[in-house]
Formats: C-alpha cells, sequence, structure tokens
C-alpha cells in the first residue's frame, strides 16, 4: 500500500507551528495520573517530566490503522512513522475532548472515541534530545473516508493491516517512534 505524501510546508506554517508548541502547556502527573501541576510542553519533554497525554488507533472498516509519517518540522521523532494521532490535554480539558480536538487539528477528521487503555512509558529522542516520558491513555476509532492531514503535523499517511504493521516493525523497527511499538506490543494483540 502507498503512502499519501503531504504537501510541503511554507515557511509561515513552520513559524506557526514552532509558535504553537512553545506556547502549549502539559498536565505533570504522578505514577497514578493524579495531577501535580502544570508545566510548558517543550520543558516537559526537555527535562522528561512525567505527564498526561494520549495515543489515538483509528482503524477503517476493513481493519487496517491509519499511520501517519509526522512531519519534518516536528520538535522530536520527526519523520517517524506512528500511530494516527498523539497529543496532550491542556490543563482546562479532559483528555477525551484533547483527543477529538487534536484528531481533527491533525488529521481534519472527527470519529466518536472510545478509551481502550492505560500506560506508563519513557523513551528518549537521540536526535532532539527530548524526553517523552507520559501516562498515556489509549483511544481508538474509526473511519471509512480519506484523511485531510496538517502538513505541520503530518508528512505522510497510509492505511495499513495489524499484520503489515508487525512485519515492517520485525524488518524495520527504526521506522517507527518508540510509543508506537509499544501500543502494537500492548495493545493490538490480535
Amino acid at each position: 500500500m502507498t503512502a499519501h505524501l503531504v504537501p510541503p510546508l511554507q515557511a509561515s506554517d513552520l513559524e506557526r507551528a514552532a509558535e504553537r508548541d512553545a506556547a502549549e502547556q502539559v498536565i505533570a502527573v504522578d505514577a497514578q495520573d493524579q495531577p501535580l501541576g502544570v508545566a510548558g510542553k517543550l520543558a516537559a519533554h526537555q527535562d522528561g517530566q512525567l505527564h498526561r497525554a494520549f495515543s489515538i488507533l483509528v482503524f477503517n472498516t476493513q481493519g487496517e490503522l491509519l499511520l501517519q509519517r509526522r512531519a519534518a518540522s516536528k520538535y522530536h521523532f520527526a519523520n517517524y512513522w506512528s500511530n494516527t494521532c498523539c497529543g496532550h490535554p491542556r490543563p482546562d480539558e479532559t483528555t477525551p475532548a484533547a483527543a477529538g480536538r487534536r484528531l481533527k487539528e491533525e488529521f481534519g477528521i472527527r470519529v466518536p472515541l472510545s478509551e481502550r487503555a492505560e500506560f506508563v512509558y519513557r523513551a528518549e529522542d537521540q536526535a532532539s534530545g527530548l524526553i517523552e516520558h507520559e501516562y498515556l491513555h489509549v483511544f481508538y476509532g474509526v473511519h471509512a473516508e480519506a484523511p485531510r492531514p496538517d502538513p505541520t503535523e503530518i508528512g505522510a499517511w497510509r492505511w495499513m493491516s495489524v499484520a503489515a504493521i508487525r512485519r515492517a516493525l520485525r524488518q524495520h523497527p527504526d521506522w517507527f517512534t518508540p510509543w508506537f511499538k509499544l501500543l502494537v506490543e500492548r495493545i493490538l494483540t490480535t
């Protein structure tokens, strides 16, 4: 199955994305997902501070998962393939509301989402030096139409069967984000 490339970015798009990332805040949490306070998104990733996050897995009616290759402009894990969408709730929003917001912002779609799992993970991006240390909420949804990705977020996208994803992870593990590998191992067991 072929990846769909997203049109290249304009300089103004890159500036807007960098400003957005610099202004975002995350919810710092303990190991039980209890809020401890608020931190800047970039600062939390520089320090490896545990914070609340979510990952979304959107499937089509054939059971294929919508994957994205993160845009080259992403502040960490740029150009890696990953699950449909990831993000962080803002201090004033619930995690389910944030998941719906980010799916619309990144892929231009709205689908009903249901939470399926939670776990904590930690991963360092060698290229940027930033650290993902997240209490992750995992959501599922189903969508049958082509998405409309934001090029500041997504460089390419494709639908892929779970079996093909498992093969690709075995053959090219360095193509994928570390949290996506965990999602496949822990969540996509069938």
